[in-house]
């Protein structure tokens, strides 16, 4: 089963649920709108401040959004393995 990237929850349950555009949802969050934009576009990471900026706002677990974020950014560098090269340790 493939993640969902935070920023994509984000965009489809609870911007276009609430019809907020992302200026608008920026101003709630207190954030630049070029920072949501990077989220809601899946440019960038959710961080620990903005899951509780978003859980303060909406009412979305900030939690779940942090589980999200973990899940996927374990995917994409499971993705991306065989270009770490490190050996395993041997004493």
């Amino acid at each position: 089963m493939e993640p969902v990237h935070p920023g994509e929850l984000l965009r489809e349950e609870v911007l276009n649920e609430l019809n907020l555009s992302i200026s608008r949802a920026a101003e709630i969050l207190k954030v630049r709108r070029a920072t949501l934009s990077a989220l809601v576009n899946e440019k960038s990471s959710l961080s620990p401040e903005m899951a509780l900026r978003i859980e303060k706002a909406f009412g979305v677990s900030m939690e779940m959004l942090l589980r999200m974020q973990v899940w996927w950014d374990t995917v994409r560098m499971r993705e991306r393995a065989s270009e770490i090269d490190v050996s395993p340790y041997q004493q």
